[in-house]
């Protein structure tokens, strides 16, 4: 069985990636610190696939004990989303995220270089590294650019890092996975969104909001230049997002060349407002939020979806689920939670 490795497993993006990886017939070996995410999720894991992954509760700074996961397993891919992700947090804490972040990566590539099998290496990157892109939709021409904040910095960092060693490196091809907006939860309700204190995205600050965690949602200006004044994303199912890191991964082990890498926008190509999303919510669920108008948060930018051509024909993968499935698995999954919460 083909044996993958995903760092940072139990978080968001990882679970549910783990859970397309197992259903795809891959054996997956979890490396998580736990900092961001619940040992709780593994169970739940097992209970969506009937499979428990093999899990190593490890820090990837801690090169001797990343290395000591590579002693005993030959792994076909490795897909790294072990990281620091708030943007706000970077900014107080920039030293942490530089060295969490960039010397995870640093460690992580450090050891597969040194291995005698091929390994194929998926990033998880981000639509930050364009930060306000010129033109709309954004396709990867748009250039990298000096970042608003650390989180930023050290995505577009580790891209580089990445490219430079798989150059370098005849036994590493890699893809960095530049993704929009992700949101929705497993349709079984078993594993979605955890944020640690006050969210940092909208979607479950919105559910927070509907069940009566948060008191009310600010939205941040009205007053930007888009159809009803609030600023533009592409929000994307959490389900199409796991499933663009299988596709990635297949992609990688079908081809012949060395030293291959490449980086794709995953996003739906649809741009969709903060108050859009807001009134699906509401209409989807049948719930009304208590929301206001704040003023305009720092670092905020006006407009950001993706050009998704070059993943399309390239990869095979396409976005298939839609928003408001997202928005409806979301909702259930806090519902869930404040079940569990509650007993």
């Amino acid at each position: 069985m083909i044996k993958i490795l995903v760092t940072g497993g139990l978080g968001f993006i990882g679970s549910h990636t783990v859970v397309e990886l197992i259903n795809k017939g891959y054996e997956v070996i979890i490396i998580d610190s736990l900092v961001n995410s619940n040992i709780k999720v593994l169970d739940n894991i097992e209970k969506i696939t009937g499979k428990r992954p093999e899990f190593h509760k490890i820090d990837l700074r801690n090169k001797d004990e990343l290395n000591s996961i590579f002693q005993n397993t030959i792994f076909s891919g490795i897909i790294h989303f072990a990281a620091l992700k708030s943007v706000s947090d970077s900014v107080n804490n920039a030293k942490l995220y530089y060295d969490n972040n960039v010397g995870s990566t640093e460690n992580l590539l450090e050891i597969i270089s040194s291995r005698k099998e091929k390994i194929d290496l998926i990033f998880s990157s981000s639509c930050t590294v364009y930060g306000q892109a010129k033109k709309l939709p954004i396709d990867e021409s748009s250039p990298v650019v000096n970042q608003e904040s650390p989180y930023g910095e050290t995505k577009k960092i580790c891209e580089e890092i990445i490219q430079k060693q798989t150059i370098k490196s005849k036994n590493i091809n890699a893809i960095s996975l530049r993704y929009f907006n992700p949101i929705g939860a497993h349709e079984s309700s078993l594993i979605g969104e955890l944020p640690n204190g006050i969210p940092d995205n909208l979607v479950p600050y919105i559910t927070q909001t509907a069940i009566g965690k948060r008191k009310e949602l600010t939205i941040f200006g009205n007053d930007y230049p888009t159809r009803d004044g609030t600023c533009i994303r592409d929000y994307i199912h959490i389900k199409d997002l796991a499933e663009a890191h299988v596709a990635a991964i297949e992609f990688l082990s079908s081809i012949k060349e060395e030293n291959f890498y490449d980086f794709f926008n995953v996003g739906t190509g649809k741009g969709i407002t903060v108050l859009e999303l807001v009134k699906m919510f509401e209409k989807i669920n049948n719930i009304k939020l208590n929301y206001r108008i704040g003023d305009r948060r720092n670092g905020d930018i006006t407009s950001a979806y993706a050009h998704t051509e070059k993943i399309n024909k390239t990869i095979g993968w396409h976005s298939k689920n839609e928003i408001s499935n997202a928005l409806k698995t979301a909702w259930e999954w806090e519902l869930k939670l404040s079940n569990i919460n509650d007993n």
